[in-house]
């Protein structure tokens, strides 16, 4: 047997990755963005947050119903410096905790969709709580899902009490993270009760939140009242938040991707200051839903290959200021599960997740995020697998190599009977709900159903029999009757 060392002073690539910039080239965006800030500045519509700001040193321009504020460079390094370089999502059951750290690459599904396609009669119509449930409920049983953000809205709730009874209906379902818009200060407090009781106390709580706030702020350049009633709120309360603009290039953002990529960063970074300044040390994931207008149809494209580029971009931005990073991939502008769907869903998905993002979300998402539909959560689970295995790449060691097993197979031999095989063969991807048979018997144990029909038959089971982890004893009770109290006093407003 052929002896061989080990190697001294070699340089190793783990994996396949996409480096989209040059140094030289994010430091460009990055003094970019500190001009945009510095001189153009930010719209700001809450005077608490303008007079947070201004403590901090940036210069207000008053308006009679806004203030224009302008960050000092030196503001924004402080407060970049204080933001964590990584945050855990935690979930109620501690096996499922995420970690947003450099290198993991996971996902999750988009939010929140207003129509589903109803997986029984496969008709198109509003969402519904009990559709949220079921989803949250697949997306718990689904190992390719590492966090849960809300699939869809329950519509059937009043409309100021949707993103609470959003939250109810997750946390009940899933034992992961969950992410969800609060869309007021007042909501933020409610939802965060309900995390503390469904965490089992407040003490549990603050040592493993188990929700993350979605922020918006407008594009282009505008941090609304509820953006920042939000941050400040979750803020004081030692929650993390998730800052994902949502500009269309052409419309609210630079018809150049650069621009583009400029502007929204100056959004990202603005409400990360107010964050910091509220609490020094609050976990601020960098994210993304911006994309291109369409100019044809004046329509969102978020099936566009432009949606994954963008992602990458401000994947490698974030990674540049050290900050996790949540982006788009793997929706489509398809109204149905079909081929488009599937195409669409696959490059920008793999395009965002070979430039490192930490989690890349559109899991399940048709008709630019307008609808879900249960079958293509499944099938794109099947697609996540893929993901992972193609940015694991190749490793390269003695071991795989196999020079040994080569010379002794030789020519014109086989390795099907070798050991090595056997050792391996597990490593070789299998399709689960891709069907790799050949076609009698894909028409004899399968039916000749195709592979729509079989994700809808799939995703049916794993609602109907996955058991989540349970809530602590009692908490489900306290839900509902705060719920109660909370409705009650909208109510009587």
């Amino acid at each position: 047997m052929t002896q061989r060392n080990l190697k001294a002073g070699t340089t190793a690539v783990s994996g396949f990755g996409l480096k989209v910039f040059s140094e030289d080239q994010l430091d460009t965006l990055h003094f970019a963005t500190l001009q945009v800030l510095h001189h153009t500045g930010i719209k700001v519509e809450s005077k608490e947050a303008v007079k947070i700001f201004q403590a901090a040193g940036a210069m207000i321009e008053e308006m009679p119903n806004y203030s224009i504020v302008r960050f000092p460079t030196s503001l924004i390094e402080d407060c970049l410096s204080w933001a964590p370089e990584t945050t855990t999502y935690y979930g109620r059951d501690p096996e499922k905790d995420y970690v947003m750290e450099p290198g993991r690459v996971g996902f999750s599904t988009f939010g929140e969709c207003v129509q589903v396609i109803d997986p029984d009669t496969r008709q198109i119509r509003a969402t519904r709580h009990d559709d949220l449930k079921n989803a949250t409920r697949l997306c718990d049983y689904l190992d390719e899902i590492n966090v849960v953000e809300r699939a869809m809205g329950s519509l059937d709730k009043a409309s100021d009490l949707q993103a609470v009874y959003n939250y109810a209906a997750m946390v009940e379902n899933t034992g992961k993270h969950v992410l969800l818009g609060f869309n007021s200060k007042e909501n933020a407090k409610q939802i965060i009760e309900i995390a503390k009781i469904c965490s089992g106390g407040e003490k549990n709580f603050n040592k493993r939140p188990i929700v993350t706030a979605f922020v918006c702020p407008l594009s282009p350049l505008a941090l609304a009242q509820t953006c920042c009633d939000v941050t400040i709120e979750c803020a004081m309360q030692g929650l993390g938040i998730a800052i994902i603009p949502m500009s269309l290039a052409g419309a609210t953002a630079t018809a150049t991707l650069a621009g583009q990529l400029v502007t929204h960063n100056a959004e990202v970074l603005s409400t990360l200051v107010l964050a910091q300044l509220v609490r020094k040390g609050t976990p601020c994931t960098f994210a993304s839903c911006s994309t291109i207008l369409d100019m044809r149809f004046a329509s969102p494209a978020v099936g566009a290959p432009e949606y994954g580029i963008i992602g990458a971009g401000l994947t490698k931005l974030a990674q540049y200021y050290k900050l996790p990073v949540w982006v788009g991939g793997g929706h489509s502008d398809s109204k149905l599960p079909d081929a488009q769907a599937a195409y669409e869903a696959t490059l920008t998905a793999t395009t965002s997740a070979l430039a490192g993002a930490n989690i890349v979300y559109g899991a399940g998402c048709l008709e630019q995020g307008l609808t879900f539909d249960f079958a293509k959560l499944v099938m794109d689970a099947e697609m996540i697998r893929g993901i992972h295995k193609t940015i694991k790449g190749i490793e390269i060691n003695d071991e795989t190599l196999a020079l040994d097993i080569i010379h002794e197979v030789g020519p014109g031999g086989q390795f099907l009977s070798n050991k090595h095989t056997f050792d391996h063969m597990r490593e070789l991807s299998q399709g689960k709900l891709f069907d790799r048979r050949n076609r009698e018997s894909w028409m004899n144990e399968l039916k000749g159903k195709d592979l729509t029909q079989r994700a809808y038959e799939a995703a049916a089971k794993i609602v109907a029999e996955h058991k989540p982890m349970p809530l602590p004893e009692g908490a489900l009770e306290k839900m509902k009757l705060l719920l109660q109290k909370y409705e009650t006093k909208l109510k009587n407003k």
